[in-house]
């Protein structure tokens, strides 16, 4: 019940940590966390107040370092988005480094 609530709820801080401690200790579907991706993703453009919106998207990318770093997602599943919302966000130091993170993977990759 908490994760389907999670997952369709307005972005903000209690959320992020509830889903973040739910990864860490349960394996939930890739679908689910793919979707809460988007879900946050999408949420952070539809904030009007650009001082608040760079707080969620510097919540949101330390979030998504968290997830990649510990293997709770396949990046490559929501590649394409997240380099988008990086590239919206470049003028946010974490959305540079979460670039930089995936950009480090894709190398690693490749090789």
């Amino acid at each position: 019940a908490v994760v389907s609530t999670q997952s369709t709820g307005e972005l903000s801080l209690p959320a992020l940590e509830v889903v973040n401690k739910i990864t860490a200790s349960l394996e939930l579907p890739p679908q689910f966390i793919q979707y809460y991706i988007r879900n946050c993703i999408s949420s952070c453009s539809d904030i009007p107040d650009k001082n608040t919106q760079h707080r969620f998207v510097r919540l949101v990318c330390v979030f998504l370092t968290s997830l990649i770093r510990n293997r709770l997602v396949n990046v490559q599943d929501i590649l394409i988005e997240i380099q988008a919302f990086c590239i919206e966000h470049s003028r946010i130091r974490e959305a540079t480094g979460l670039f930089r993170l995936l950009k480090s993977l894709d190398n690693k990759e490749a090789s």
